[in-house]
């Protein structure tokens, strides 16, 4: 019998995680288990081109490998996993067993205490459907719209809504826009933009209290403004999508537990990746985080699924230069790094840069593609891989985090020769791994009498 390795999420994580297992010749079975009814889809168009229209919820749709032959399992989600067992659970009952498997769940939006998520006029924004919704409430109904959040998310809600034409309140619990992730004078211009055209902000602010009524819900702030909207969309962050390996012995505190290779603490053969994972990044202190970006997602999910062949013995450091970027009323923002972990901030040839212990850890720049390609090694270049630490370990102001582990058996999938991994620390080209294209996207496989839907008979 041939060996299976079951990916647990169907977005942009699971499926470059599946692509490179076939890319190093793994030849056994792949199963996807995806939570959503849709093939995978191009997420950060879901705030921007979904939402006013400009695109169709096909023209999201990803491409990936005609050469991927896997089982799509959609509308199955991973509902309960045993890694002594090496089994996880689908709804039906049904008990799928692994030899390996790559956990690429991601996240799931936060809940607001106290707002009426059961009012079909109060959204989230995480998935495709959430934003198809989004879109029906704003284009069937008349008056205000109110994005709770600041964050990348809620401005870029904010930009899209104003380009339908439709008033825009941004609520903002922060004092600034972007939580300062990106420094205080992009902030202060991306603020600026928003006043310009017509937003209403209101920033440093807490709801005391929602009054749900027939034409609209009321949002009642702490500094006594009150704002009357016909759509509401919750944009306050995000969570991992973990509630499923409750019971599972791993450690779930905030995403799923990895040494710096990105295998799982306390699990055999087991891989995250993307955001879900929270792993110890040796180019940066190696303090455990989860890291939220597009880039991540590919990058990490490549890198899991080699790991995952040659064994946890042979496996080599994820040690990425985290790359992101938002685009608001035509303004580019991008960067690379991590800028929060910043202590202070200085010029870099034009961009803002983050400083913590003397080293640059992160730059920001706006509209400045060019510089960002130009710095970006610098960051590679001064935030060098600590070879002398483990590959796991627990800082000192880590307190949540289970103990190191003890030595775990390490049984390495046959990956055919002379395919080697190569879980590379420099991106091969920081241009064209900056962003993901916007042209319109198509998917296609290569067979597709093996894509399911639940636990039904496979369809064409």
């Amino acid at each position: 019998m041939s060996e299976r390795i079951v990916v647990v999420g169907g977005g942009l994580g699971g499926v470059r995680s599946a692509e490179r297992l076939r890319e190093m010749g793994f030849d056994g079975q792949i199963t996807i288990l995806s939570a959503e009814r849709h093939l995978p889809y191009h997420r950060p168009c879901l705030s921007k081109q979904i939402i006013t229209g400009e695109w169709h919820p096909d023209d999201s749709l990803l491409s990936f490998s005609g050469d991927l032959d896997a089982e799509w399992r959609l509308n199955s989600p991973a509902l309960h996993l045993d890694p002594k067992k090496q089994s996880v659970w689908v709804p039906g009952g049904e008990e799928i067993k692994y030899d390996g498997m790559i956990i690429a769940t991601g996240v799931d939006a936060k809940a607001m205490g106290g707002a009426p998520r059961h009012d079909p006029r109060v959204h989230v924004l995480r998935t495709l459907d959430d934003a198809v919704a989004i879109r029906k409430n704003i284009r069937q109904s008349q008056g205000l719209v109110a994005v709770i959040g600041g964050g990348f998310i809620g401005c870029e809600l904010a930009c899209s809504v104003r380009h339908m034409g439709r008033d825009v309140a941004l609520i903002v619990r922060s004092p600034a826009l972007l939580g300062g992730v990106v420094g205080d004078k992009i902030g202060k211009k991306i603020t600026e933009a928003h006043i310009h055209h017509g937003v209403r902000l209101a920033t440093g602010v807490g709801i005391k209290h929602w009054v749900r009524q027939p034409g609209g819900i009321g949002i009642h702030l702490s500094d006594g403004q009150v704002f009357f909207a016909s759509c509401v969309v919750l944009a306050v962050g995000a969570a991992p999508a973990v509630d499923w390996l409750r019971g599972s012995g791993l450690d779930i505190s905030d995403g799923v537990l990895c040494d710096a290779t990105n295998h799982v603490v306390g699990a055999e053969n087991i891989v995250a990746c993307g955001d879900v994972a929270r792993w110890p990044n040796m180019r940066f202190n190696g303090a455990l985080r989860r890291v939220e970006h597009w880039l991540n997602a590919v990058e990490g999910g490549r890198a899991a699924a080699e790991n995952l062949l040659v064994g946890r013995n042979h496996a080599k450091t994820y040690t990425p230069v985290p790359r992101f970027w938002t685009e608001q009323y035509g303004m580019r923002v991008q960067g690379a790094g991590l800028p929060v972990l910043g202590t202070d901030t200085t010029d870099v040839n034009g961009l803002t840069g983050f400083i913590a212990n003397g080293k640059l850890v992160g730059i920001v720049g706006l509209e400045q593609p060019g510089r960002i390609i130009t710095e970006t090694p610098e960051l590679f270049r001064q935030n060098k891989v600590e070879e002398s630490l483990t590959v796991w370990t627990q800082p000192a102001e880590e307190t949540k985090v289970a103990a190191a582990p003890e030595s775990l058996p390490t049984t390495a999938i046959p990956v055919p020769e002379p395919v080697a991994a190569r879980a590379s620390s420099v991106p091969p080209s920081v241009s064209s791994s900056m962003s993901p294209p916007l042209q319109r996207r198509r998917h296609s496989r290569s067979r597709p009498e093996m894509v399911r839907v639940g636990g039904g008979r496979a369809r064409p």
